[in-house]
Formats: structure tokens, C-alpha cells, sequence
């Protein structure tokens, strides 16, 4: 079952209701479908300086949320197997409620990725599952923060943070310029470490639908069914990029 919202997480921007976010999917969806049309006459920008600060500013945020995952699943000795939600207002229960927010927050900033792609023309980056996974995370996090911001949820968040750092570091060394595409053959690599989260969060979900878990189950069954999507649409990009591409 599904659990009421969290009065700790209700004040804090964007989350008391789904209307802001629903308009800024709506935005989005609107930057995706009309940017293209208006920069057809356009020249392609550059924004090096631009993308090199953003991808270093979102390389650092992921360490920090990284850092504020794991340390205060270390502190307050949570486990990987099954972990209520901390509704209390104990330091480490708002901490915890606190980097989930910021988490949130991070998809939210992580929708300039498909604008910088428009912007620069190139256009085959925004794909059905860039923009799938972009907007999906948006929602999902949003109801993670209004309702179960901690317990099972910090997994996800902390697994998906250490791999955005390689992620947005790959981002940054590639938008210094052409001459450092010799130094980033590991993408095919970064692309199995995505694929090795999918896995480990669906085993980390499933794992809960079987056992006896504080932890709604509403919530396992939405991240296992929606990382299950996930894993299929990465296998389709492993193979035409990483196989048929070869061929």
C-alpha cells in the first residue's frame, strides 16, 4: 500500500503539490518538440565554457549526494535488505529526507541536458528514452520526496548518484573538444555500469515484495516495474550502438 505524504518534506519547493512539476514536464516537453523547429535556421551553439561548468557542477552535486547517502545510511545503520522510512524529526532522519530532496531537485536541473543537445542541434541525443528517462525521473522522485523520502528509497539515490559522478564527468572531459575523444573510450563501460544500477535496484525491490518489510510495497512494485523499462530500453541502446554499430 501507498502511505499519506510526509508533513516533514511538504513545505519545501515543489513538492506540496504535483502542479508545479506537472507544468514543467509540460515546458519540456514543449522545449522538446518546438526547440528543434526554431533552431532549424539557426547555426548550432557552441556553449563550451558553458557545458564544461555545467557538467563539473552537476559532477560535484552527485559526490555530495553520494557522500550524504551513504554516510547517513552508515550512521544510522541502515539496511540493505529492508529499511522503514524515519518519519521523526531526528537530525539524521532530516538529513536523510534532505539529500532525497536534493536528489529530486537534481532531475529536476538534469532537464537542461536535453535543451544543451537542442541548442547545439544535435538532435539524434534526443532519443525516446533520453526523453522517457528524463521526464519518468522527474515524477518518480517527486513521490519519493512527498512520501517516502528515506527508508528503501536511499538505494536508488545513492546508486544513481555515484554512477551520475562518471556519468557527468564523461560530460565534462568530452566537452572540452574533439581532442579528448582519445581519452574516452570507456563510454561503452559507463554505459554496463547503468545497466549493473538497473539490475542491483530491481534485486533491491523484488527482494522486499517477498519478505516482511515496513516499506510500501506500492512503492517496490512502481521501481521494479519502471527499472525493468529501463533495462530493456539501455539493452536496445547497448546493442545498436555498442554491437550493431560495430557491425
Amino acid at each position: 500500500v501507498f502511505c499519506f505524504s510526509d508533513p516533514r518534506t511538504d513545505p519545501w519547493p515543489l513538492v506540496y503539490s504535483p502542479l508545479p512539476v506537472t507544468l514543467l514536464f509540460a515546458f519540456y516537453l514543449f522545449v522538446v518538440a518546438l526547440g528543434p523547429f526554431c533552431m532549424h535556421q539557426r547555426k548550432p551553439l557552441k556553449l563550451r565554457g558553458l557545458l564544461i561548468a555545467y557538467n563539473l557542477a552537476m559532477m560535484t552535486l552527485s559526490s555530495y549526494m553520494f557522500y550524504e547517502f551513504l554516510v547517513t545510511s552508515i550512521l544510522d545503520d541502515y539496511s540493505y535488505l529492508c529499511q522503514p522510512v524515519d518519519y521523526s524529526r531526528s537530525e539524521l532522519g532530516m538529513r536523510m529526507a534532505r539529500v532525497c530532496w536534493w536528489f529530486f531537485f537534481s532531475k529536476v536541473i538534469e532537464l537542461l541536458d536535453t535543451v544543451f543537445f537542442i541548442l547545439r542541434k544535435k538532435q539524434e541525443q534526443v532519443t525516446f528514452l533520453h526523453v522517457y528517462h528524463h521526464g519518468t525521473m522527474l515524477f518518480n522522485w517527486w513521490s519519493g520526496v512527498k512520501y517516502v523520502p528515506g527508508g528503501q528509497a536511499f538505494f536508488i539515490g545513492m546508486l544513481n548518484s555515484f554512477v551520475h559522478i562518471f556519468m557527468y564527468g564523461y560530460y565534462a572531459l568530452a566537452s572540452l573538444g574533439p581532442q579528448m575523444h582519445r581519452y574516452l573510450w570507456w563510454k561503452r563501460y559507463l554505459t554496463i555500469m547503468q545497466l549493473c544500477q538497473f539490475v542491483a535496484i530491481a534485486a533491491h525491490s523484488s527482494y522486499n515484495l517477498f519478505t516482511e518489510c515496513p516499506f510500501p510495497d506500492g512503492f517496490n512494485i512502481a521501481v521494479f516495474l519502471y527499472i525493468l523499462s529501463l533495462i530493456v530500453l539501455f539493452l536496445h541502446f547497448y546493442y545498436r550502438t555498442y554491437i550493431r554499430g560495430k557491425q
